[in-house]
């Protein structure tokens, strides 16, 4: 089982990695939902992770609020992913989506600007492609809208989806029976990856019952309060 830690810059992260995590989940401002961390606590976190056999998946928000972004937010999303990438982080975490009819639908444009600049980023550093995982964002679709969502970040090549599978606050026990359709529908083209309400008291059961071998969370790790 793979343990993604979230965390809120540097500080927790050395004893998350000795607790079991794997990978770090990279952000500022875990208040409004995470934003992008600095540049100093990028390149620390980056340095410290590999040392110690741990991967760095960093944050790209310019702000807290909704996920629709205006022209200099994408710009600004596009400078920092850049940077990030020059850093040495192995992978992404990013999600966009539009207002419509009814509630809020994948804004594809841009998803599709994020994923050209981290393709473009990653030629100038001269590296390999790196992850890209669609956050939280995806729970603000409608449940039929998330099964055409996953078809389409497939296909831009997103390695994996951040989702609590239900409400922000709602227990994750309530949203098991949807998250286990997403996995499902989902298959082997991209992972869906459960989080918020994880905790280590429940961590096996939510494992378990998704038949998923990566979780997340603040808490998905023992750590002294």
């Amino acid at each position: 089982m793979l343990y993604e830690f979230c965390a809120e810059n540097f500080e927790r992260v050395p004893a998350a990695i000795d607790a079991g995590a794997k990978r770090i989940e990279l952000c500022d401002n875990l208040a409004v939902g995470g934003t992008t961390p600095s540049a100093g606590v990028i390149s620390t976190t980056v340095s410290y992770a590999h040392e110690h056999d741990a991967r760095v998946m960093c944050m790209i928000r310019p702000r807290g609020g909704d996920f629709h972004y205006n022209q200099d937010e994408l710009r600004m999303m596009e400078m920092d992913l850049g940077l990030a990438v020059s850093a040495g982080v192995d992978g992404l975490v990013f999600g966009c989506c539009k207002p419509c009819a009814g509630g809020w639908a994948l804004d594809e444009l841009t998803l599709g600007a994020l994923v050209m600049a981290t393709g473009c980023a990653t030629e100038e550093c001269k590296r390999g492609a790196i992850d890209i995982t669609f956050h939280m964002a995806f729970d603000q679709l409608s449940p039929e809208a998330q099964l055409d969502a996953i078809d389409t970040l497939a296909d831009c090549g997103i390695t994996r989806i951040l989702t609590h599978g239900g409400a922000a606050g709602t227990p994750i026990e309530d949203n098991l029976e949807h998250l286990s359709r997403l996995v499902e529908y989902a298959g082997d083209r991209l992972t869906i990856l459960p989080g918020g309400g994880i905790s280590t008291a429940n961590r096996d059961t939510v494992a378990a019952a998704l038949s998923v071998s990566e979780l997340h969370g603040t808490k998905i790790v023992p750590l002294e309060a």
